[in-house]
């Protein structure tokens, strides 16, 4: 019982709402048992006959048998007091002194007095036109503990306060339903998952709006991931598909006798090679990725001169872009930050770029390679004249398997289309970031920025 988050969130307002009205009920029956209606009609009837004496179209002190007769008459005692508090007159003088009334510390005047015998008393204070004070009091009368319980005004004060706590109750439900259905709502749907995988509605309070909008986030995060290795094995089942029919293929001719004249067996081992490498060169991307992305790839860090390394990687490019009749321009200052990093990976970042921007650039066209200091960052651009990205294949750009002219690069090394995903992933690890710009017709300019060695 009282298991659930509703039931205990019910619970913990109910006692709250108890509590609350129990205190009311005490301060209640405090304020009952200090002033039980007898004091309070004791208090009236001394209030009226301050109104009647008030009343008198003649001056108190010129009219004292009257004051003396009212006094008796409502079986009260009347004294005045002069300004300097002094006693100058008292219907019951007998009876033993009353002091002049003082006030508590709140400024007020307390409704209760001793007299000289330390007998208590009721009274009411009220200042004369003359500037005397008039007191007029009587005995406080001897209440029991069980007339309280006959007070006129207990029973419909409880009476309110039961209702009060009915309907207290009810909005502790209503309140504990609107906190606690949009988790059950959470649950039923993590329950349910992946069979349903719609997204929670938001409601409730801020901070379970909050849950379910990152509970949908995560279900939609969960659901982008199984998408992304649904197509990964796709797009490798894809890649290795071709290989592996050429490998079966040509290794059946030579096994049936197909293949009969040594040329035809040279070229079908030719074949099975180059599938066999094809594919041992997308393996070994696919574990590097994985480590990449995983964190556990190991880089060999050191002091690394970007400039020297970007000439390096451009002079072993060279050959390639004179084959390809594009000018490759490298562009570096004397005075660029040098950076703490892996060489060799960087290198591989560099040399998949520029291997990318020849075979996407016409002939006479130019590739730039370039690098600047840019605050804490070391900026290097790689930028070609070729025919552009279309927009569509921007965003995936950077995706495992994505080629955005698939029949460009047929037999390369990154014809798979793992070498800009390899190389975010390593620009990454350097706490770097990769970009890139393109419009049809005006080439397309890769940016990278590293943090260099102060930073």
């Amino acid at each position: 019982m009282f298991t659930s988050l509703r039931s205990r969130l019910w619970l913990s307002y109910a006692i709250v709402i108890t509590i609350a009205l129990g205190v009311v009920v005490i301060v209640l029956f405090i304020f009952l048992l200090r002033n039980p209606v007898l004091y309070r009609e004791t208090t009236q009837r001394l209030r009226t006959v301050q109104s009647q004496i008030s009343e008198n179209p003649r001056g108190v002190l010129d009219n004292l048998e009257s004051v003396q007769r009212i006094a008796q008459a409502n079986d009260a005692r009347v004294l005045i007091f002069d300004s300097t508090r002094t006693l100058i007159f008292d219907t019951n003088p007998e009876q033993p002194e009353l002091p002049f009334p003082r006030r508590n510390v709140l400024g007020r005047t307390s409704q209760f007095t001793t007299d000289s015998d330390g007998g208590l008393w009721l009274h009411a204070t009220s200042r004369l036109p003359t500037g005397n004070v008039m007191l007029v009091a009587a005995p406080r009368p001897t209440v029991r503990l069980l007339n309280v319980f006959a007070d006129e005004l207990l029973i419909p004060i409880l009476q309110g306060g039961v209702i009060a706590l009915l309907i207290s109750l009810i909005f502790a439900f209503a309140i504990s339903r609107w906190v606690a259905d949009p988790l059950q709502k959470v649950v039923t749907a993590a329950r349910t998952y992946p069979a349903d995988a719609k997204p929670v509605i938001p409601r409730g309070p801020r901070e379970v709006q909050d849950l379910t909008v990152a509970f949908n986030s995560m279900v939609s995060r969960v659901l982008s991931a199984q998408k992304s290795q649904r197509d990964f094995v796709a797009n490798v089942s894809h890649e290795l598909k071709t290989p592996l029919t050429s490998i079966q293929g040509f290794a059946l001719s030579l096994l049936d006798g197909t293949s009969e004249s040594p040329e035809a067996r040279r070229q079908a081992a030719q074949v099975i090679y180059d599938e066999a490498g094809r594919m041992h060169r997308m393996v070994l991307d696919l574990l590097d990725l994985a480590r990449l992305e995983g964190g556990t790839a190991d880089l060999n860090m050191s002091t690394v001169d970007v400039g020297v390394l970007l000439r390096n990687v451009a002079e072993r490019i060279s050959l390639q872009a004179q084959k390809a009749h594009v000018n490759l321009q490298v562009e570096v200052p004397d005075n660029l930050s040098t950076l703490v990093g892996d060489a060799d990976r960087l290198s591989q970042v560099f040399t998949n770029l520029l291997d990318n921007a020849l075979k996407f650039t016409p002939a006479n066209g130019r590739v730039v390679v370039s690098a600047k200091n840019a605050g804490g960052w070391i900026e290097v651009e790689v930028a070609d004249s070729g025919e552009g990205v279309v927009s569509e294949a921007m965003p995936r750009l950077f995706d495992r398997f994505y080629q955005a002219d698939p029949s460009r690069s047929r037999g390369e090394s990154y014809a798979a289309g793992l070498g800009l995903a390899i190389a975010r992933e390593i620009v990454q690890a350097h706490g770097g970031k990769i970009g890139v710009r393109s419009s049809v017709g005006h080439g397309t300019t890769f940016t990278i920025h590293l943090p260099h060695a102060q930073t």
